[in-house]
């Protein structure tokens, strides 16, 4: 099968498409053929080794696994021995490390919602969980309390935005100037365009789900309430700013004892489930910057995604 393959660390410029071999099915676990992916920013992380610790988990010197991509959407083409709720022809979506590539095996696969295509369903798994679990998990978020996404306009804060808004809450959207229509669309009650206002000078506010990276925890904990919660979305800076956000978030949190939580998200097929219900019924929605045609497209869209110039999801047609 093709595959997109990483031999060294270094730019995007650098992944192959190459023939690999087709996995192996496994009894806990479905082969799918891969139909679309998207692009997350672990995925750039990972390819540049940004920042350098990946290197510890994943090879210091070059990457153990060659393979990249998370996000898959496809046709299950066989079932392992253990699977009794997925078989053969069902449509689906999961996360499955090496997912740019032309089949995957994995364990984390649902059916796919009814109402989505497939470039459409590979744009919600990793995005809509992280923000499904910072808002539900770490931020509780409750009906009528004042919830800011700082950093709206991308993958995963376009459906914290949505979600947010599900759950009852009064939201405030910050993203770039662009975007502010974009984000009124998907259900925002109030939007702040941080090139012309500083979010952390208003509030207070009960949540704030930072995605963006732009501002300080110190700034951001100014503008929460008593006991408001600040969840910090691991996927938000890059090099040392990633280990800065961890370090001063868990000093904040265990010694200075103020609601900080800095965390990633958890793969789970009970929230796929969950998801893939709430699409159903119109709560939320993927929203696509842009689509490109074939897996030889993944350097290209791993560069539009680093450069942050994405509204919504970037989605690669296999």
């Amino acid at each position: 099968m093709k595959a997109i393959h990483q031999d060294r660390y270094g730019s995007p410029d650098l992944l192959k498409l190459a023939e690999v071999d087709k996995p192996a099915l496994e009894d806990d676990r479905v082969l799918v053929r891969v139909r679309a992916s998207s692009v997350n920013a672990g995925d750039w992380r990972q390819v540049r080794a940004n920042p350098f610790f990946i290197r510890f988990i994943g090879g210091l010197r070059r990457p153990k696994s060659p393979l990249v991509g998370a996000d898959a959407a496809g046709v299950v083409e066989a079932v392992g021995a253990n699977i009794t709720d997925l078989r053969p022809g069902d449509e689906v979506m999961g996360i499955r490390s090496g997912a740019f590539a032309e089949y995957v095996c994995g364990a984390n696969f649902v059916r796919k919602p009814s109402n989505l295509s497939f470039e459409q369903a590979a744009a919600v798994p990793i995005a809509a969980i992280t923000a499904l679990q910072g808002l539900r998990d770490h931020g509780k978020v409750q009906p009528g309390q004042r919830v800011v996404i700082n950093g709206a306009g991308g993958g995963v804060g376009s459906f914290a935005v949505q979600l947010a808004k599900h759950f009852g809450a009064d939201v405030t959207a910050v993203t770039s100037t662009g975007n502010l229509d974009f984000v009124r669309a998907l259900g925002a009650d109030h939007v702040i365009d941080y090139t012309q206002e500083d979010f952390t000078r208003a509030g207070p506010y009960d949540v704030i789900v930072d995605v963006g990276g732009n501002r300080s925890i110190a700034s951001m904990r100014r503008a929460l309430s008593a006991d408001g919660m600040l969840v910090l979305i691991a996927a938000a800076r890059g090099g040392l700013g990633v280990l800065g956000r961890i370090a001063a978030g868990a000093f904040r949190a265990r010694v200075l004892k103020q609601r900080v939580k800095f965390f990633v998200a958890d793969v789970s097929k009970d929230d796929l489930r969950l998801l893939k219900e709430l699409i159903e019924a119109g709560k939320i929605r993927p929203v696509i910057d842009r689509t490109y045609a074939s897996l030889a497209e993944v350097p290209e869209a791993l560069h539009r995604l680093e450069q942050g110039k994405a509204r919504g999801k970037i989605v690669i047609t296999v």
